[in-house]
């Protein structure tokens, strides 16, 4: 470095102490006014070494040639603006994310700016040593995807032999190193017994699952779909299994609300939803060419990152979609976001609009998620 040079972000993300904690009241007075903290899927590579029958990141559709890693100096450049709109729960994903040689310095640099980072892998490159590297870079949650009952099928339609007891290894170790480890499903025709996978997860050591809701297309940059068999249902069919996973969380810790399940089950009936989806608001979808969309479902971007303020933000009711990801959170913020609204009108000297915002029905549905799920959140 010449000297009187500036640090880069990746080496302050190494070197720098840690910057000090946002206090309580910080935190509350952000929430009161921006509508709770924000999220954002940050997808920091598009390869992955899997091969997975209803996902268009799969090595088979998307080979080593396409492969785009985000610079890890704009990757930290990126943190700065989010953690600048109080975007402060950060998911790193894939593709498979381990891929990417910088990733530690990544999880580093946004913990030093208040984020909790989450991880989502396929598990395949989770060793003992790799998963103390990533606890002493900061990570906090680890979310594994497992896609059937048994671990042949999974292996078999993963395309990753012995992956399941790396899994097996990983969970123990995460558990010693007081990381949350949480099992991401994606419903699909592989799933068809949710007893026994119930079963099969506890055997891999996974304390709870997150179910993924079927996706056959994405406008977006966002490659997790694929036109499959495995993954392509009838209406009813969809129903019965958000039903199977209601019944689930009576003998399993499922993480997705039942009032989102709820409202998925509206959507596929074509019932008239109680929740609207807060992408492009409170949570956004990053990719590796540093493009900001609202969420996977977009048809078009919102701007580059570096372009990103408060104007670019939408709101505008939008239910059109099933990213679990983003509308199971919004069932969960709902609230949050309409004590911040009441605020708003409060301030502007609207007493009645405020009054309306906190009186929404709705509100009981979100507080009550936001309880069913508040031991899972804790450990963020």
């Amino acid at each position: 470095m010449e000297s009187g040079a500036s640090p880069s972000p990746a080496a302050r993300a190494s070197h720098a102490p840690p910057e000090a904690c946002e206090s309580r009241w910080q935190w509350l007075k952000l929430t009161l006014e921006k509508g709770g903290p924000g999220q954002c899927i940050f997808v920091i590579n598009n390869g992955c070494n899997a091969n997975c029958g209803f996902c268009s990141f799969a090595l088979d559709v998307l080979p080593r040639a396409g492969w785009q890693f985000v610079p890890i100096e704009d990757a930290c450049r990126a943190i700065d603006v989010l953690a600048g709109l109080f975007v402060r729960y950060l998911i790193i994903s894939g593709g498979e994310p381990t891929l990417h040689q910088e990733l530690d310095t990544l999880v580093r640099y946004a913990k030093r700016r208040h984020m909790a980072v989450l991880l989502v892998t396929n598990g395949s490159r989770l060793t003992r040593k790799r998963c103390g590297e990533l606890s002493a870079a900061g990570v906090s949650s680890v979310m594994i995807s497992i896609d059937a009952a048994t671990a042949q099928t999974h292996e078999v339609n993963r395309r990753l032999p012995g992956v399941c007891d790396r899994i097996r290894e990983a969970n123990q170790e995460l558990l010693t190193l007081g990381i949350q480890s949480t099992a991401s499903v994606t419903v699909s025709r592989l799933v068809d017994d949710y007893d026994a996978l119930a079963e099969f997860l506890r055997q891999l050591g996974f304390p709870a699952v997150t179910f993924s809701y079927p996706l056959t297309s994405l406008p977006s940059s966002f490659l997790g779909h694929r036109q499959s068999s495995l993954v392509d249902f009838t209406p009813a069919e969809l129903d019965a299994h958000f039903e199977a996973i209601k019944r689930l969380k009576r003998s399993y810790p499922v993480v997705n609300p039942t009032a989102a399940l709820e409202e998925m089950q509206r959507l596929v009936r074509g019932d008239s939803q109680h929740f609207e989806c807060l992408g492009g608001y409170r949570y956004f979808y990053l990719d590796w060419e540093l493009m900001v969309w609202r969420c996977h479902s977009w048809e078009h971007p919102m701007c580059s990152i570096f372009d990103l303020d408060e104007s670019r933000y939408v709101r505008d009711g939008c239910t059109k979609c099933m990213v679990d990801c983003y509308r199971d959170a919004s069932v969960m913020q709902h609230v949050a976001v309409s004590a911040s609204d009441a605020l708003r009108d409060a301030r502007a000297g609207d007493l009645l609009g405020a009054l309306s915002h906190l009186a929404k029905r709705s509100n009981v549905g979100s507080i009550g998620a936001a309880i069913e799920t508040r031991r899972w959140i804790k450990a963020l």
